[in-house]
């Protein structure tokens, strides 16, 4: 879900060729939910190999890993670890909503409703540990670094940006910004040629670059504000937020109040909604669990251990890969002469 509030923020559209060469830390849990619900069959169920395993997240991230290292953009990929305690109703509320799509779509299987089945299977996808190991494999075949978070993914990401080893987050929420990150890219995982819902025509969707001291100086408040502005509208801590409030309303409450938090959740009456203190959620974005040991490597692309896990064991096309791989070593040469290993 992440937090609602990108819409109080000044994006700004960029090319892709604007973060050639640069390192972008990959909120990886998102790209491969992205590609489960959008990346599915005429009648909405996933894609499957002959087997009936989903294959959707492997195509989804071979080929848009593979086209944003052809731009030259330097990815590694971060991965949720452990959620926190606090995220646990979160979670569960999403298994039941699931488990509830679920069952709309049996109904539409049954009535033979092509639109309801597409609307349903969307809403039931899980992303399972088999399928998170499978991505990762394919990450590093592609050469490019895996970093497992201990905690929540985008909070890791977000910690490398602020340590100055990556210049952003990949992600399509602001999350990363009350953990601290001082940049955020989003449609990275969705830019180009897109087919409009419900519609025959296509729209092009751009990256956008949003950066933490334009949302700061812009709404004229700090860090910390930020994170209780989130923390009003709902989080992933608070899903719900507080009853009434939106953005608009929550930027101003923030301001009103200033640095006396303790005054601010009082007034909106947080004790009425939650039952654990607001300090909690406040103290999971402004110290997160994240960790110092990750090891940003580039390698050569494993074009043999690619093929053994997308070809023979998942049935993609060989010339499919021989294709993306040609086009990065045509990429790669063109980078003064370098080889993949030097893609770094």
């Amino acid at each position: 879900m992440g937090v609602q509030i990108t819409d109080l923020f000044v994006k700004k559209e960029i090319e892709l060729e604007h973060l050639r060469g640069k390192i972008i830390a990959v909120d990886a849990s998102l790209f491969l939910y992205q590609f489960l619900t959008t990346i599915r069959q005429q009648d909405g169920s996933p894609l499957t190999d002959s087997k009936g395993n989903v294959t959707s997240h492997l195509v989804g991230l071979f080929s848009r890993t593979t086209s944003l290292m052809q731009k030259g953009i330097k990815l590694c990929y971060v991965f949720d670890g452990k959620a926190p305690e606090m995220k646990s109703k979160e979670l569960e509320k999403r298994k039941d909503m699931k488990i509830e799509a679920e069952k709309k779509y049996k109904i539409a299987v049954e009535k033979e409703d092509v639109e309801e089945m597409k609307k349903y299977a969307a809403r039931t996808v899980r992303l399972t540990k088999e399928m998170v190991e499978e991505a990762k494999k394919v990450i590093e075949a592609l050469g490019l670094p895996v970093i497992q978070a201990p905690a929540e993914g985008e909070a890791q990401a977000a910690h490398m940006v602020k340590n100055g080893d990556a210049y952003a987050v990949a992600s399509q929420d602001a999350d990363c910004f009350l953990f601290g990150a001082s940049r955020l890219i989003r449609n990275l995982s969705i830019a180009g040629r897109k087919k409009k819902a419900n519609k025959l025509s296509y729209e092009i969707v751009k990256p956008e670059i949003i950066e933490l001291h334009d949302v700061l100086n812009g709404n004229g408040i700090d860090n910390e504000q930020l994170i209780a502005l989130g923390m009003l509208v709902g989080t992933d801590y608070n899903s719900s937020g507080i009853k009434g409030i939106g953005p608009k309303n929550a930027i101003k409450l923030v301001k009103e109040h200033g640095k006396n938090f303790e005054k601010l959740f009082e007034d909106v009456k947080w004790k009425d909604y939650f039952e654990f203190p607001w300090k909690k959620v406040f103290e999971l974005f402004k110290n997160p669990e994240i960790t110092e040991k990750y090891n940003l490597k580039w390698n050569s692309v494993d074009v043999d251990g690619l093929k053994k896990l997308l070809v023979d064991k998942y049935e993609f096309s060989e010339e499919r890969i021989d294709s993306a791989i040609g086009k990065l070593h045509d990429e790669l040469k063109q980078k003064s002469q370098k080889g993949l290993g030097d893609f770094c």
